[in-house]
C-alpha cells in the first residue's frame, strides 16, 4: 500500500502564511506536531493540546511523531547484506507497520514512495546485528538509510521526516537521472537531519 498522495502535497505544495491545527483550526508556529493515521499513513498538523488529546483517544486512530533523530554511526550493513535485501536504489526507510504487523520498506523517487518487498532472512539478519532497529516505535520511526553517491549514513527518523524527503524528491527530480539540483537537495537534508541529530552514544538509557 503506498502512501497516501496527501503526505506527499503537504511537502510539495507551496506553505500558507500561516498553517492551521488541522484538529482545531489553531494558527501554528513554524515547528509543530504532526500525527499519523497508521491505516492510511495520512499526516495532520497538529497543535500541542490537540497532539496530547488525540493521541490518547482510545480509538487509537491517531499517533504522534516524535521529533528527535538519532545518527546511528556504528550501524553495521555491509555490501553483500545490502544487496540481499534487493533494494533497487540506496535510499530507504524501513519502519514497523502496527496495521500490517511487518516491516515495511519505502524508497522515495519522481513518482513519490515505492515499497519494496523485503527478504525477511537478510531482514533479520541485520536486526541480529543491529539491536536498535527492534526499538523502533510502531508507524512513527524509521529506519533511514542513505548510502548513494559513497555515503554510508544511518539514521532512526521520525516518520515525517521520511516522507518529506519523499516530497523533496518528488518536487525537485527533472528526467530520467533527477538532475543536478535534486542530489543538492538531498545531500542538504542529510547534512541539516545529521545536524539536528543526536548520535546513538549520546541517547540516554532511559
Amino acid at each position: 500500500m503506498e502512501p497516501s498522495i496527501n503526505i506527499l502535497r503537504r511537502f510539495i505544495r507551496p506553505r500558507p502564511s500561516a498553517e492551521l491545527c488541522e484538529l482545531c483550526g489553531a494558527r501554528l508556529g513554524a515547528e509543530h506536531r504532526h500525527l499519523i493515521e497508521p491505516p492510511t499513513r495520512r499526516l495532520s498538523c497538529a497543535c500541542e493540546p490537540c497532539a496530547i488529546l488525540f493521541s490518547h483517544q482510545a480509538d487509537g486512530r491517531f499517533r504522534p511523531i516524535p521529533r528527535r533523530a538519532v545518527f546511528l554511526p556504528d550501524f553495521r550493513l555491509t555490501d553483500l547484506q545490502w544487496k540481499a535485501l534487493m533494494l533497487p536504489i540506496e535510499l530507504v526507510f524501513f519502519f514497523n507497520s502496527s496495521v500490517e504487523n511487518r516491516t515495511i520498506a519505502l524508497y522515495p523517487g519522481p513518482g513519490g514512495a515505492t515499497e519494496s518487498r523485503l527478504s525477511l532472512e537478510a531482514w533479520r539478519e541485520i536486526e541480529r546485528e543491529n539491536p536498535v532497529v527492534r526499538t523502533l516505535s510502531p508507524d512513527v520511526e524509521a529506519l533511514l538509510v542513505n548510502r548513494v553517491r559513497g555515503r554510508r549514513e544511518y539514521f532512526v527518523a521520525p516518520i515525517d521526516r521520511c516522507f518529506e524527503l519523499v516530497g523533496t524528491i518528488r518536487a525537485h527530480w527533472r528526467g530520467l537521472a533527477g538532475g543536478s539540483e535534486v542530489w543538492a537537495k538531498i545531500d542538504e537534508f542529510f547534512d541539516g537531519l545529521k545536524k539536528r541529530s543526536v548520535r546513538a552514544k549520546e541517547v540516554p538509557d532511559a
